[in-house]
C-alpha cells in the first residue's frame, strides 16, 4: 500500500503545477488533468487508512486495487515528465511560479501542433478512464475499509514472559546490570520514585530481560506489576490490567467494568501510597501514550521502581529523567550466543566438527540476536532430528533471501514486523528502499538521501521545503525506531553511515518483491521471474548474470555493485525514462550514453575509470546531483553550467569546473573543488550560490591576490553550515583578520599538516561564531590566551588544535591555568597537539561535558609529585590521549610520565580509557 501512496505523492505536486496560472490549454486536456487530479487525491486517502491495516488482514482485491493505483501513478509521472521535457524547460528562472508560467507558455505552443495534441490528448484519455475505474473500485473498498475490524493474533513476544529462566543463556549477566540501575546502593529504598527504559532493536530480548530482572527483585516491593502496552493501546484497558495485576482480588472484575480514564488513574494513586512498588511497562511505541500511563504512578513513593521498554530511542528518553537511567541493549556476544545456539540444537552435546565452521557462519548471519538464533537453532532441530551438513549449508546460503519460504521463521517475522507497521507512510517505502544495497554494505547517510529526493520518496509539500533536511529527519527516524544501525555517531548525534540487519534485510526484500518495488540480482536470483513484468528499479550485485533488457522500458532506478555487467551485459541506453544511476565503484570508462537519459536526476560514477563526460552533459535538465568523486575527469564540459536544478555536485581536487558557476543557484552541496588556475570572474561567481549548505575548496596553488574576493564571496553564501580548505604548505593568508564569516557556520575545518595561520584569527569569536561546533585548526604558535577565547565560544562540540612549531620539532608549549570556570560549555572533544593541555588546565566548572581529551606531555624532569595530572574535576571524562614527548628526557622519567597519567586515570570516577603514544 505504502509504495502506491509513494507513488501518487510526487505525481500530485507536478499534476497540480501544470494546472497553475492561465494557460489556454486544450479544454479536453485540461479537463483531463483537472479529473485526475481529484481521483487521485481521494486515492491517496484511501491508501492512507488501508495502509494502517496489515496485508495479511487485506482482503485480496484491495490489495490489486492497490497495485493498479501504483501502475496508473508511475504512468502519469512518466508522461508528466515526457511533457517537461518535450518543452524544453531548462530552469531559466529560480523563481517557481515564472518557471510554471514560461512552461506552460510553451506547452501552450506545443498544443497548436495536431500531432502532438492527439498524442497526449489520447493518453490522458486511457488515463482518465482507468482512473474511473479505479475510483469505482475506490467507492466499493472505502466501503469495506469501514465495515472491517482488525483480526487479533498471538502476540509471539508473549511467550517470552513464560519462557523458564533455566532455558536462558547468558541473561545473567545483564539482569543484574539493569538490577544494579534500580538499586544502585543500600540506601536505595530511601530515594524517591525512578524510572529505567530498556531500549533495542526488536528482538534482542527486551521483555526477557525485564521479566527476569522482574523476577529477582518483586519480593523486596509490597506490589508489583508486569503490563504490556503494545502498538495501539487502548489506554483504560492498560490502567485496568495495572490494577488487576497489582490485585487480582479486589479487582477480579475491573476489566468487565466502565470507569472513565480519571477515575482509574486515581484509583491506581490511591492504591500505590505509601507502598514501595515495581512495575513494568512493556512495549511503549509513542511518547504521548507514556505522559498518560505516567500520570498513574506518584512520586511520593520512596524506592518504587518502573522498568519501561520500548525499541523508540525518543520513547526511552521521555521515560526517563536522564539518559543514564537508559539500558541500551547489546547484541549478545559470540560465546554467548554460540551457546545459546549450541543448546537448542545439540541439547546437552556439544557440536560436531564437521558443523563447527557452518555454526559459526550461521551466528555470524544472526548477528547476537536471541530471536534470530533461537528461530534458526529451532529450525535446525526441528522434530529433534540432526540435519545433514548439506542441509545446514542450503540454510545458511538462504538467509539471506528467504525469510518466508519456512513456516518456522514465521514468528521471526511477525516480530519484525511489528516494527515495520508501525512506520508512517512516508518512512515504509525508504526502509524497502535499503533492498538495493547488498547484505553488510555500508550505505553513507548523504548518498541513501539523496537517492531517496531523486526517487521522488522524499517530497516536500511546500516550495520553501529543504528536502535534505526532510531526508535527514527520515534517515534519523530508521535509526531512532531501530530498524537500520547506525554506524558512525559523532558527538552531535549526526550518523555517517548505516547498515540494514541480515534479518531486517531479509524482511525488506521479502517486502519489496511482492509490491515489484525493486529487483535484486544476485548469486541465488540469476534471471527474473515472469511476476516482474514491469522492472522499475533494478539492483545488481553480481557479475554472472543474464539481463533481459526486453521489459525495461520503465526502468526509472539502476544501481550496479559487480564489475564486467555495463555495457557488456546492460544496456542502459535503452532506458529512456531513468532517474537514477548509481556505478560507484563499477569498473566502467565510458558513459557516453548518459547525455540521452533526459530524466535523469542522479548520476553516481564515484571511483570509476570515467575520464569524460558527454559535452550534452546540459540536456539533463532534471539532475539533481551529479558525483564525480575519484574518476579520472580532469575538467567538466562547458554544458555543465546549465544544470541549474543540480543540487549536490561532487568534483575532485584537481578537477576543473567552467566559467558560468553562477548559474548553478540551486547548489546546496559543492564538494573538494579546486581553485588553482581559476581567475576573479569564477571566483566572485561562487558568491552567487547563495543556498550553498556545504562548501569543500582546494586553495593549493591559490592565487592569493583573489583571497579578498574569495572572502567575500563565501561571506554572501548566508546558509552556510560547513565550510573545508585545504591548503596544501606555507602560511594561510585568507581568510584575512577582518573577514566576516557566514553566521549559520557550524563546521570549520582547515586540512593540512604543513600549513598554519600566524595567529588565531580575529574573526574566530563568540559574537562572529555564535553557533560554531566543530572547529579543526593550526596556529604556528598557540597562546593561552587563544585557549582562553575558544573556551567561550558557545557552541563549540568538538576542537582540534595544533601548534604547528611544536609539532614540528617533537616539543611542547605548557598550558597555565585557564582564568574563568565557564569555558568550553558545550565540548565533548579536545584535541591539542604540540599542547600541553593537562587536565588541571581547565579551571573547576569548565569543560562539563568533555567526554574526550587529547593533549601532549613533556617527560622530562616530571615526576607524580611535581606534575598536578587530576582528572577529577572533568565529569563527564571518558577517554584521554596523550602523546608523551620523549625529548631530552630518560627512560626513567618517561615512564615516571607514564605511571602518573595512569594514577591519574585510574583516580577517575570513570575510569576513562587511557591511550598513551
Amino acid at each position: 500500500m505504502e509504495i502506491a501512496m509513494g507513488a501518487i505523492g510526487p505525481l500530485l505536486p507536478k499534476l497540480s503545477e501544470l494546472l497553475l496560472g492561465e494557460l489556454t490549454m486544450e479544454k479536453k486536456v485540461r479537463k483531463g488533468i483537472e479529473s485526475l487530479v481529484t481521483e487521485l487525491t481521494l486515492m491517496h486517502a484511501v491508501l492512507r487508512k488501508v495502509a494502517k491495516v496489515p496485508p495479511d488482514q487485506l482482503d485480496e482485491g484491495v490489495k490489486i486495487w492497490a497495485g493498479n493505483v501504483k501502475e496508473l501513478s508511475y504512468q502519469m509521472e512518466d508522461i508528466v515528465d515526457a511533457l517537461m521535457v518535450r518543452v524544453g524547460d531548462g530552469g531559466e528562472s529560480t523563481n517557481p511560479k515564472n518557471r510554471v508560467k514560461k512552461i506552460l507558455k510553451k506547452v501552450k505552443r506545443l498544443f497548436k501542433n495536431g500531432k502532438d495534441l492527439r498524442r497526449i490528448s489520447d493518453i490522458l484519455e486511457e488515463v482518465v478512464l482507468e482512473a474511473k475505474q479505479l475510483a469505482e473500485l475506490r467507492q466499493r473498498y472505502e466501503q469495506e475499509m469501514r465495515d472491517t475490524s482488525a483480526s487479533t493474533s498471538v502476540d509471539p513476544r508473549m511467550m517470552a514472559l513464560y519462557t523458564d529462566v533455566t532455558e536462558l543463556v547468558g541473561i545473567e549477566e545483564t539482569r543484574d546490570e539493569l538490577i544494579n540501575m534500580l538499586v544502585e546502593d543500600d540506601d536505595w529504598s530511601k530515594h524517591p520514585l525512578k524510572t529505567v527504559s530498556i531500549v533495542g532493536f526488536g528482538g534482542l530480548g527486551k521483555t526477557t530481560l525485564a521479566k527476569a530482572a522482574y523476577d529477582k527483585i518483586k519480593v523486596q516491593f509490597d506490589c508489583g506489576a508486569f503490563i504490556s502496552v503494545s502498538q495501539n493501546p487502548d489506554q483504560k484497558k492498560v490502567f485496568k490490567n495495572i490494577l488487576y495485576e497489582l490485585d487480582k482480588t479486589k479487582y477480579a472484575h475491573i476489566r468487565g467494568e466502565e470507569w472513565e480514564e480519571n477515575y482509574l488513574i486515581d484509583e491506581i494513586i490511591e492504591f500505590l501510597n505509601g507502598k514501595r512498588y515495581l512495575i513494568i511497562i512493556d512495549d511503549i511505541w509513542d511518547k504521548d501514550v507514556w505522559k498518560l500511563i505516567k500520570c498513574a504512578f506518584s512520586k511520593k513513593s520512596p524506592g518504587s521502581r518502573l522498568i519501561t521498554t520500548t525499541r523508540i530511542v525518543s520513547v526511552s528518553e521521555a521515560c526517563c529523567s536522564s539518559r543514564d537511567d537508559i539500558y541500551k541493549m547489546k547484541p549478545l556476544s559470540d560465546d554467548i550466543s554460540r551457546v545459546l545456539f549450541c543448546k537448542r540444537v545439540f541439547y546437552e552435546k556439544g557440536c560436531p566438527q564437521e558443523l563447527v565452521q557452518v555454526s559459526e557462519d550461521i551466528l555470524k548471519k544472526c548477528g547476537g540476536i536471541p530471536l534470530a538464533i533461537i528461530s534458526i537453532a529451532s529450525l535446525l532441530a526441528n522434530n529433534h532430528e540432526m540435519k545433514t551438513k548439506d542441509q545446514w549449508y542450503t540454510l545458511l546460503n538462504s538467509i539471506g533471501h528467504g525469510l518466508t519460504e519456512d513456516q518456522s521463521l514465521e514468528e521471526m517475522k511477525k516480530i519484525l514486523l511489528f516494527s515495520y507497521y508501525d512506520l508512517p507512510s512516508y518512512l515504509k517505502p525508504c526502509l524497502l528502499y535499503l533492498s538495493i544495497f547488498p547484505e553488510d554494505h555500508k550505505i553513507m547517510r548523504g548518498r541513501l538521501i539523496w537517492r531517496w529526493i531523486s526517487e521522488g520518496l522524499v517530497y516536500g509539500d511546500k516550495q520553501d521545503t529543504n528536502l535534505y533536511e526532510l531526508g535527514n529527519r527520515y534517515f534519523n527516524e530508521l535509526v531512532n525506531r531501530s530498524m537500520i544501525q547506525p554506524i558512525g555517531i559523532d558527538v552531535e548525534g549526526k550518523v555517517e553511515a548505516c547498515r540494514v540487519h541480515d534479518m531486517v534485510l531479509d524482511l525488506i526484500c521479502s517486502l519489496s518483491s511482492e509490491e515489484n518495488f525493486v529487483t535484486v540480482l544476485d548469486v541465488t536470483r540469476r534471471k527474473m521471474t515472469d511476476s516482474e513484468s514491469k522492472v522499475r528499479r533494478l539492483s545488481i550485485q553480481n557479475s554472472k548474470i543474464d539481463v533481459d533488457t526486453t521489459r525495461m522500458e520503465h526502468m526509472r532506478s539502476v544501481t550496479v555493485f559487480s564489475d564486467n555487467v555495463v555495457g557488456k551485459v546492460l544496456d542502459i541506453s535503452r532506458f529512456q525514462v531513468l532517474r537514477v544511476l548509481d556505478l560507484e565503484g563499477c569498473d566502467v570508462s565510458d558513459v557516453g550514453y548518459v547525455a540521452n537519459l533526459l530524466h535523469l536526476r542522479y548520476l553516481g560514477l564515484k571511483n570509476t575509470h570515467v575520464k569524460n563526460l558527454p559535452k550534452e552533459i546540459g540536456k539533463l535538465q532534471f539532475l539533481l546531483i551529479l558525483d564525480l568523486r575519484w574518476t579520472r575527469i580532469k575538467a567538466l564540459p562547458s554544458s555543465v553550467v546549465q544544470l541549474t536544478r543540480l543540487m549536490c555536485l561532487y568534483v575532485n581536487y584537481g578537477m576543473k569546473l567552467p566559467s558560468g558557476v553562477g548559474n548553478l543557484t540551486s547548489l546546496e552541496v559543492l564538494g573538494n573543488l579546486g581553485l588553482s588556475d581559476v581567475d576573479l570572474d569564477f571566483v566572485k561567481e561562487l558568491g552567487h550560490l547563495t543556498k550553498l549548505r556545504v562548501l569543500r575548496l582546494d586553495c593549493d596553488d591559490f592565487d592569493e591576490s583573489l583571497g579578498k574576493p574569495l572572502e567575500e564571496s563565501i561571506s554572501n553564501i548566508y546558509k552556510l553550515d560547513s565550510l573545508g580548505v585545504f591548503v596544501s604548505r606555507g602560511r594561510i593568508n585568507y581568510p584575512s583578520e577582518d573577514w566576516l564569516p557566514p553566521p549559520q557556520l557550524r563546521r570549520l575545518a582547515f586540512w593540512s599538516s604543513s600549513s598554519w595561520f600566524e595567529t588565531l584569527p580575529s574573526w574566530i569569536n563568540p559574537s562572529s561564531l555564535p553557533l560554531l561546533s566543530h572547529l579543526n585548526i593550526t596556529v604556528f604558535k598557540v597562546r593561552s590566551e587563544d585557549i582562553q577565547l575558544l573556551g567561550m565560544l558557545p557552541a563549540l562540540c568538538v576542537l582540534w588544535l595544533v601548534d604547528y612549531s611544536r609539532c614540528q620539532g617533537e616539543d611542547v608549549v605548557e598550558m597555565p591555568v585557564l582564568s574563568c570556570g565557564a569555558l568550553f560549555p558545550c565540548a565533548t572533544e579536545c584535541y591539542f597537539y604540540g599542547i600541553g593541555a593537562v587536565p588541571s588546565m581547565f579551571p573547576l566548572g569548565a569543560a562539563p561535558r568533555l567526554k574526550q581529551l587529547g593533549f601532549s606531555f613533556r617527560a622530562k624532569g616530571i615526576s607524580r609529585e611535581n606534575i598536578a595530572l587530576g582528572m577529577r574535576h572533568l565529569p563527564s571524562l571518558q577517554k584521554v590521549v596523550v602523546k608523551v614527548i620523549k625529548k631530552g628526557a630518560s627512560e626513567r622519567e618517561v615512564d615516571e610520565a607514564k605511571a602518573a597519567l595512569r594514577a591519574a586515570a585510574e583516580d577517575h570516577p570513570n575510569r576513562p580509557v587511557l591511550e598513551i603514544w
